[in-house]
This record gives structure tokens, sequence and C-alpha cells, in this order.
């Protein structure tokens, strides 16, 4: 909040906001006054979060949802995926793709991420989308190691093999585990930030996160690289209302992720009227903005 409130909203102050062109050229003026201590991390994390409230605010001062304001909705129902260890709920509940997470920490996890690929796959039947979480444990051996061990269960992707910054080792992996890909993305930043994960073509597929790498502007420009590239793209946590505007809007993103604690009773109420997965699919609000309001008992 200190980079909010003791730098950037003075350079908001008095600033119209009337068109999406309005707010591109504030984010890229917030990025230029950033750029001494910011490029990646918690300047550009701050300025996603003033990104997405200009959004919000011209959303409802037009009257329009956000996917109205960036194009139109391309598309009425997204389907959504279910992140998390719980995969008989999220199947009870309909989902018909899933991701669950897998640490590497000793041998006997190669026969752990085979037991839950068998029964996820066997539960969620041949034709769903199926997904492995490793948050960066599975090393380069491992990752070799694990699409061998899990080929017959055609999963989609694995999601953040080794670290962020070994694109070389992640490049690598990519024919090794084909046709399963390679994802991630979370953890970058800016349109910026992308160009140089497609130079090194270490990621199959692309995850930002809409909070994190910029906010919409930046989301919308890392799409439009990622579709003229042929990248697939998933944001991270796209079933948040900030990734699912984008989604709607977009030809090309795809696979709305709904974390365990959006789906279990004990959900966040921060934020209240945020749609809710129905039968697989996820339905975009056509209310104003993005269509929620902060929950003021708990703000």
């Amino acid at each position: 909040m200190s980079i909010i409130n003791q730098h950037l909203k003075n350079i908001l102050i008095g600033k119209d906001i009337e068109t999406v062109e309005d707010i591109q050229t504030i984010w890229d003026q917030l990025y230029f006054e950033t750029l001494p201590y910011g490029r990646k991390g918690l300047a550009i994390m701050a300025i996603s979060g003033i990104d997405l409230a200009l959004y919000d605010l011209l959303g409802k001062s037009t009257n329009k949802p956000v996917y109205e304001i960036l194009g139109g909705a391309k598309k009425k129902k997204i389907q959504a995926y279910a992140t998390g260890q719980d995969s008989e709920l999220y199947y009870d509940l309909g989902f018909r793709a899933h991701k669950f997470p897998h640490r590497w920490r000793e041998d006997s996890d190669y026969d752990s991420a085979i037991e839950k690929s068998a029964r996820v796959r066997s539960l969620f039947g041949r034709d769903a989308q199926i997904m492995i979480d490793t948050y960066m444990s599975w090393d380069a051996t491992v990752t070799g190691k694990m699409a061998k061990m899990l080929a017959d269960y055609e999963l989609f992707w694995f999601e953040d093999v080794m670290t962020p910054d070994d694109r070389d080792g992640q490049y690598a992996l990519r024919s090794i585990c084909s046709p399963t890909l390679i994802a991630g993305g979370e953890h970058e930043f800016t349109q910026f930030g992308f160009a140089d994960l497609a130079k090194s073509e270490s990621l199959g597929l692309w995850q930002p996160d809409i909070t994190w790498c910029g906010g919409l502007t930046a989301g919308m420009r890392i799409t439009d690289m990622a579709e003229g590239l042929g990248i697939p793209v998933s944001p991270h946590r796209g079933a948040e209302v900030w990734g699912l505007h984008l989604i709607a809007a977009s030809s090309w993103a795809d696979l709305a992720e709904c974390h365990s604690d959006h789906i279990k009773v004990e959900r966040d109420t921060l934020w209240l009227g945020e749609p809710e997965v129905s039968d697989g699919f996820i339905y975009p609000s056509d209310r104003p903005g993005f269509g929620v309001e902060i929950n003021s008992v708990l703000a």
C-alpha cells in the first residue's frame, strides 16, 4: 500500500478515465515512474491493483461489465477446472477438468504421483483435462522420470517445474515431456517479462496472474502476444473475476481456474457477487464493472 499511497496516488489524482485507452496510457506512465525500483514484484502488483480498480470504475461509470468495454464477450460460458486435493468432491460438483498439487521430496513421491494420476484419470474419464502443479519442487531429473511414468494418464500439463528463472532447463523438458505441456508464468510480470519467455521458448502454456502481472492492461497485452505466437493461455486463478473477464473477452485465453478455497462452503467472502461454477462451467456476470462488491462486514 505504501507504493500506492506515497507515490502512485500523486500521479493518479486529476486523471480522467473515459476509455480503455486512457487506462492503458496511465499504466504506461505508472510503469515508467516505478522503473527505478520496479519492473517486477511488489511495484507491478501495486500497478495491477490500480489497473483493475480503473477498469472496474470505467465499467460501473458506463453501466457495462468489464468484458463489454474490452470489446464484448467472445464466449458466454467458460470451462472451469478445480485445483486442490479433493478430487472426488470436484467431480461430484460437476467439474470435468482438474489440477492436483504434487510436491517432490523423496523417491516414494514417484509412486504417489502414479497413484494419484491413476485415480483421478479413472474418476474423471479419458476425455477430461488433468494437470499437475509441482510448485517448483520437480527438478529436471524428476520431471523427465515423471513424464515417462505418467504417460499413460495423458496429462495436459506439468505446472511450475523447476524455478521460473531456469528457462533453459524448462525448454529442454518441453520435448521430453511432450505431448504434456510445460506450463507456468504466474511468477512472471508484465508483457516485457513474457516477451522474454517467448524468446526462450521455455513454456508451452502461459499462466499470467492478472492481479500480479500488471492487471488487465498487461494481461491483454500478454494474451495478444501469445495469440500471435500460438501459445495457449490459461490465467492463474482465472475463475476470479479479474481473470474471468479477460478470458470472456479473449478469443484466445481459456480454462478458468477455481482454487479449493473458492469451491468449499468456507470460501472467501471478501467479495460479494462472484459467479459460481455450474456443471463444470462458469458464467461471467453481466453486472457493471467486475460485477462484485466488497463485503463491508469484512473490510
